[in-house]
């Protein structure tokens, strides 16, 4: 390797089975090579949602979806240009979804990734996204905690 690469073992005796980790400011073919050296399988795929229209199964990255909204007792994903089902409550995707996942509203969770813009008015608050004509409402009740959060990514 080109870089000089600093290496420690710490012995841990409550661990059941040797754990290495490769910490680095970027991937880069040399990581990848190490990788490669050590066995590792590559990079895991971004986790994705089972969603459905129809009687079809759409697998989706979590990173395209917009946001999550209820609509007549049925939670939809919103993509940039599409709306799937799924069978999971609000409540339960809350439980199951990344930290860029937030709920605003009570009937709606959006991926804070992906807030193009927030515009907030004496009688609504509406999240805009990028590449896309959807909006999302964000309730009185949550609009200060999506606030921070877009400030606290602004700040990276």
């Amino acid at each position: 390797m080109g870089n000089v690469v600093k290496v420690r073992i710490e012995i841990d005796q409550t661990l059941a089975e040797p754990e290495i980790v490769i910490r680095t400011p970027a991937e880069d073919a040399e990581i990848r090579q190490l990788l490669q050296q050590l066995n590792v399988p590559d990079v895991p795929t971004p986790p994705v949602l089972t969603c459905y229209k129809g009687d079809t199964a759409y697998y989706l990255d979590l990173n395209e979806i917009l946001f999550f909204e209820t609509e007549e007792r049925q939670v939809n994903a919103h993509t940039a240009d599409d709306i799937f089902e799924t069978r999971h409550r609000l409540y339960e995707l809350e439980n199951l979804l990344p930290g860029s996942f937030m709920r605003v509203s009570k009937s709606a969770i959006l991926n804070v990734a992906n807030v193009f813009a927030l515009t907030h008015s004496l009688s609504s608050n509406v999240v805009a996204f990028q590449q896309s004509h959807k909006q999302v409402y964000v309730s009185r009740r949550y609009y200060p905690v999506l606030k921070r959060r877009l400030e606290e990514l602004e700040q990276l």
